[in-house]
């Protein structure tokens, strides 16, 4: 991501880069990402003076649908979001990981990459008071907006069972054995290391535990224009692994009965929309080619024998 006084189109804006960054860079580019969408309220907030950032939806561009919209898009129902506060949906979602779950009460949840909180504050009354629900996330800004936005879910449901933590994802702040449910929304293709993800969700998970994680894949690979480009990478869709690649990590880290369904439907939406970051890689792809030829929303469902 750039800098508010950088252009976002020159040299080291939205440009390819010379070579793959390492783990270390990518976990820095997506929080360095994550902390303006925190600041300014998601990839549909307004751009800065240059009309770049991660506000403007993608490089260049002002977003053109809003949080709610892509919601309603994705399957979230309307009253589940009413104990939702505003500004915890950024706009962020490609899934609905609390429908897969059919959460219950008195479960224990743990959401990955938890954002604004917009999925813990879907989960929370699902589980209710019996029930806890853990967001972990990596940064400090958004965390600081999760948090913010507890006042108003503990008012609006009567309940004080939603927590943050701050935590990568690859090395979780969470005790073994301790999680009946793993959730995630759009957050594991960012990860460098998305095997060790897989083998900290088996670790905190307890027997017969389950996964519900609604992601972004490849159904091919993306060609290295795309890939490179930081802008994608934090729209998530440089990071995504092909589904063959996902399903061999999941059981790789012991976990069975893995469930993966392509959800073509999210990218048609991004088209439909005129989205500027699909628009951006749709440039990108050979000629006859679509972005949704080569990205899926997915689906992920897996136990815990």
């Amino acid at each position: 991501m750039t800098d508010h006084d950088t252009p976002c189109c020159s040299p080291g804006g939205c440009g390819d880069s010379p070579a793959a960054p390492d783990a270390n860079a990518v976990r820095e580019q997506v929080r360095t990402g994550y902390a303006k969408i925190a600041e300014t309220g998601g990839f549909g907030a307004p751009s800065d003076a240059n009309g770049c950032g991660p506000g403007a939806g993608a490089c260049c561009g002002p977003a053109t649908f809003t949080p709610e919209q892509l919601a309603t898009a994705i399957g979230y129902a309307t009253g589940e979001l009413g104990a939702v506060p505003a500004g915890a949906n950024l706009g962020l979602s490609c899934g609905n990981p609390t429908a897969i779950a059919a959460l219950r009460p008195g479960e224990v949840v743990l959401d990955l990459g938890a954002g604004g909180g917009f999925d813990c504050f879907v989960a929370g009354p699902k589980v209710g008071a019996s029930g806890r629900v853990i967001g972990v996330d990596m940064t400090p800004e958004m965390l600081l907006r999760a948090r913010g936005n507890l006042t108003t879910y503990r008012r609006r449901t009567g309940l004080d069972n939603v927590e943050f933590r701050l935590g990568e994802i690859e090395h979780l702040p969470v005790a073994d054995q301790s999680v009946d449910v793993v959730i995630s929304n759009c957050v594991l293709n960012l990860s460098p290391d998305k095997a060790q993800v897989w083998r900290e969700i088996a670790r905190v998970l307890k027997p017969n535990g389950r996964v519900a994680v609604s992601d972004m894949a490849l159904l091919q690979p993306l060609p290295e224009a795309v890939r490179s480009n930081v802008e994608a990478l934090v729209g998530c869709i440089a990071g995504a692994e092909l589904v063959a690649t996902t399903r061999a990590q999941i059981a790789a880290a012991g976990l069975v009965d893995a469930q993966l369904r392509p959800k073509p439907e999210y990218m048609a939406a991004l088209s439909r929309w005129d989205d500027p970051l699909v628009r951006e890689v749709a440039a990108a792809l050979p000629n006859g080619t679509t972005p949704g030829d080569y990205v899926t929303s997915l689906d992920i469902a897996a136990r815990k024998p």
